[in-house]
């Protein structure tokens, strides 16, 4: 039996809500960011560990699709795992719940390549960083919604 996902979890609040009382489409953006930070922060400890070998990410195609509202007050698990590992770009696979359920909220890819900050360059994957990104973060859990169980 396979462990479950790397899990990141929030809690949907009232500014980030539109006139038809559910998420903004363009707050899952962010949700996708705020989760994709705790994702990678598990994987490489502080990002400035990656940034002090001259490291960083950039996104180069986001898509999102919306399957059900989310609406204020509800709380979100989102599920990432890793995707295609290419030569100079990784891909990560989310999925955002409504917490408590197996309702399907949103999904979302994101791609990002690898660049060299003093250069400006896209680089490929050191073996290391590839090897910790196919291996992802199962079993990992992090919470920003404070529910309860």
């Amino acid at each position: 039996m396979s462990q479950s996902p790397f899990e990141f979890r929030l809690r949907v609040r009232y500014g980030e809500c539109d006139a038809q009382g559910v998420v903004f489409n363009a707050r899952y953006g962010d949700y996708v960011d705020i989760a994709v930070n705790e994702y990678i922060r598990t994987l490489f400890g502080d990002y400035q560990n990656l940034l002090d070998q001259d490291m960083d990410i950039q996104v180069v195609s986001l898509t999102i699709n919306w399957r059900s509202p989310a609406r204020f007050d509800d709380v979100l698990r989102a599920t990432i795992q890793p995707g295609r590992l290419g030569n100079t770009s990784f891909a990560l696979d989310l999925a955002f719940f409504r917490y408590g359920t197996d309702e399907k909220v949103a999904d979302a890819a994101i791609t990002y390549v690898l660049i060299q900050p003093s250069t400006g360059t896209k680089r490929p994957l050191p073996d290391s960083i590839r090897d910790t990104l196919a291996a992802g973060a199962p079993g990992v859990l992090i919470s920003h919604a404070g529910e309860t169980p």
